[in-house]
């Protein structure tokens, strides 16, 4: 992702766009002890997920509200889906990104 960076905040790792806004973390010692990421989303996206399938998906504490995603890490392999996992990252950083970052990430150069 163009221009993003990855640091600590509140204890776990995460990732914004150069020195803000936050796009994704890790999450495990924020919600119930699963292993987890949280995601900025774009407007209707949350629902969608959750609606999929709630074993794997889920409305996070503090973000949540904002539209935020939460995905669960800790399941089975086989309902892992790390395609999911990519789009996820993907509509996370176009979510907060500047219109010129999204546009790099389109056109790498």
């Amino acid at each position: 992702m163009p221009e993003a960076t990855e640091r600590v905040s509140h204890g776990e790792p995460a990732w914004f766009v150069r020195k803000a806004p936050q796009f994704a973390m890790y999450a495990k010692r924020h919600h119930d002890d699963r292993v987890a990421f949280w995601a900025a989303a774009p407007a209707g996206a949350q629902a969608d997920w959750v609606a999929r399938d709630p074993g794997r998906f889920f409305v996070p504490p503090y973000v949540g509200g904002r539209g935020w995603i939460g995905v669960y890490l800790d399941v089975d392999d086989d309902r892992l889906d790390w395609d999911d996992i990519a789009d996820i990252v993907d509509d996370a950083f176009r979510t907060v990104a500047p219109a010129r970052l999204v546009a790099r990430l389109d056109c790498p150069e």
